[in-house]
């Protein structure tokens, strides 16, 4: 429906409304302020008749004839039986069978309260009349009721509503020219601007219009305004959207994106190369890209919104990185690395680090033993003996940095495995302390175990687990002072248990906790090396409790001490 019509509909439907009121208001108010204009003037004729009545009943009959053409109203006379005693369309010889009009309410209310009143159809003449009687009269006369007819209100009200209509049509008469011209000045340029905002919408150069109506011409400003700025912006995205389609293709890593759906929506060039497809091939869904059960649950899970752990998958000769996270929308990003160099790399640098430290092993061990030959066959004091200690001192430290080195390697290349068994967490304590127990008493240093009751287990390698607080009380005593404390606590956390390894030493900075786990990294270089640390302590603990799928984290305040966390899966082992 045209935006016409609908004015001149809503216009039209108005102003019927309001003529209809004003038929209405015209039949009932105009009728009712009428009726009690004539009704007053009634009671007064009445009044009026009943003062000139003669008090001689016989005359009545004739009064009531006389007194109604003088007045030109008809005259009823009611006597307190209720019979007609005079009526002026009646002869006196009629009045006797005229009904009682006893039960006329007309009469019970001027009996009742003075005055009466009732209008109704008149069963002679058929027209409605309208009848005042008053409570008066000579004699026994106890009513006297004038009435008139109503056709003159009936027909004053009919001219009234004829005209409120007749002016009703010309309502909309105008209702119709008014709505042309609005049509013309308003709804065409609106229809004209919703025509242009769906223009915009689909993409497509608008058309505005223009208006001679102020508001309607601010309106098409505005919607000028609003197309000129989103032409700007969406020129802005779609060079940054360029800029980034650009970047991602030129990515040495493969970029894999999928919608909510897991269909892909971004698969750039390294991406295709990595996983073996052309430039024209369509890739499958994301959860059909992979075939490795773990690259699967990687993408299961970042589908489903979760975080997830990097992974190693293995394609042809290629070693890939894959790592992901769930978008904002629902989706996923992945990113796949090809990490065969670095891979390679690894490889080469473990094989010759345990190449090295096993040649040196053997000479190692000559210059040791030689060395203390040397120290106990000089006589003591001499610079000789002197030389010979700090080379011995040396070997040994050399020792124990080929020995680890050699732990390190062994587990990084996967040739050991964790043999895990229920073990004393006490016991297994003492044990790794015994080493380090006259060192501990020259210096004032305490042992301290705070043992959960539901912790006094854990299942662990008992050699990994006893050379991991081994390295732990190394390190602790190494930077604990004289009348410090170390504390070996474990409690259980989740289906796991927590061990940690407390001490009141010198603490570690914050810039450098987060590398204490490298292999060689040493927060006090200095200190380290004059305590005959090999910096690869706390390197071969993380990977002996990640061995186990476990984690090692570490808290320190400078001043105050630092703690070593180590948090065990407990799966059935043996016992």
């Amino acid at each position: 429906m045209k935006l016409a019509t609908r004015l001149f509909v809503t216009m039209s439907l108005l102003v019927a409304v309001a003529v209809g009121g004003l038929i209405l208001a015209a039949d009932q108010l105009l009728r009712r302020h009428l009726e009690d204009e004539i009704a007053g003037g009634l009671e007064r004729e009445a009044r009026l008749v009943a003062a000139f009545l003669p008090t001689d009943s016989l005359r009545w009959p004739a009064a009531a004839r006389e007194l109604g053409r003088l007045i030109g109203r008809r005259v009823t006379l009611v006597d307190r039986a209720g019979r007609v005693r005079g009526d002026t369309d009646f002869d006196p010889d009629a009045l006797a069978r005229l009904e009682n009009h006893a039960g006329r309410p007309e009469i019970r209310a001027a009996w009742d309260s003075g005055v009466g009143r009732a209008a109704r159809l008149s069963a002679s003449t058929n027209e409605r009349q309208l009848y005042v009687a008053v409570r008066s009269g000579p004699g026994d006369l106890e009513a006297v009721r004038v009435s008139t007819t109503l056709a003159a209100v009936d027909a004053r009200v009919h001219a009234v509503q004829g005209a409120v209509a007749l002016a009703g049509l010309a309502a909309l008469l105008a209702a119709a020219a008014l709505a042309w011209l609005l049509a013309r000045e308003v709804a065409k340029p609106l229809v004209q601007v919703a025509e242009a905002a769906r223009t915009i919408a689909e993409g497509r150069a608008p058309v505005f219009p223009d208006a001679t109506v102020p508001e309607v011409a601010q309106h098409i400003v505005a919607l000028r305004a609003m197309h000129q700025e989103l032409d700007r912006r969406f020129a802005e995205l779609q060079g940054e959207r360029e800029e980034t389609e650009t970047l991602i293709e030129t990515m040495i890593d493969g970029v894999v994106a999928a919608d909510p759906r897991g269909l892909v929506t971004t698969f750039n060039t390294a991406a295709r190369r990595l996983l073996g497809y052309d430039a024209g091939d369509a890739p499958p869904a994301l959860v059909e890209l992979f075939h490795d059960k773990a690259a699967r649950e990687l993408v299961d899970a970042i589908l489903g919104g979760r975080e997830a752990e990097p992974v190693d998958l293995q394609l042809g000769h290629r070693a890939l990185l894959l790592a992901g996270r769930p978008l904002p929308d629902g989706g996923a990003l992945l990113v796949i690395r090809d990490v065969t160099d670095l891979r390679r790399l690894e490889t080469v640098r473990r094989d010759f680090v345990a190449n090295v430290s096993h040649e040196l092993k053997t000479p190692l061990t000559s210059i040791s033993g030689y060395a203390e030959t040397l120290a106990d066959e000089t006589p003591a004091g001499t610079h000789a003996e002197q030389f010979a200690r700090i080379i011995l001192e040396n070997a040994h430290r050399m020792q124990r940095l080929v020995e680890d080195l050699l732990d390190l390697s062994r587990i990084e290349s996967g040739g050991w495995r964790p043999t895990p068994e229920r073990v004393g967490v006490g016991d297994l304590a003492h044990e790794a302390w015994a080493p380090f127990a006259e060192r501990a008493r020259e210096r004032g240093v305490q042992l301290a175990l705070d043992v959960a009751a539901q912790a006094e287990t854990v299942t662990a390698d008992r050699q990994a687990a006893r050379q991991i607080l081994t390295n732990l009380f190394d390190n602790a005593l190494r930077y604990t002072p004289a009348g410090g404390r170390i504390t070996v606590s474990a409690k259980p956390d989740g289906g796991a248990v927590r061990l940690a390894v407390e001490d009141t030493g010198s603490g570690i900075a914050p810039e450098h906790l987060p590398r204490v786990f490298e292999r060689f990294y040493r927060a006090d270089p200095a200190r380290a090396r004059g305590e005959g640390g090999t910096g690869l302590g706390l390197a071969i603990v993380k990977h002996l409790v990640e061995a186990h799928g476990g984690r090692v984290e570490a808290r320190s305040s400078l001043g105050k001490g630092t703690t070593i966390q180590l948090v065990f899966p407990q799966a059935e082992g043996r016992t």
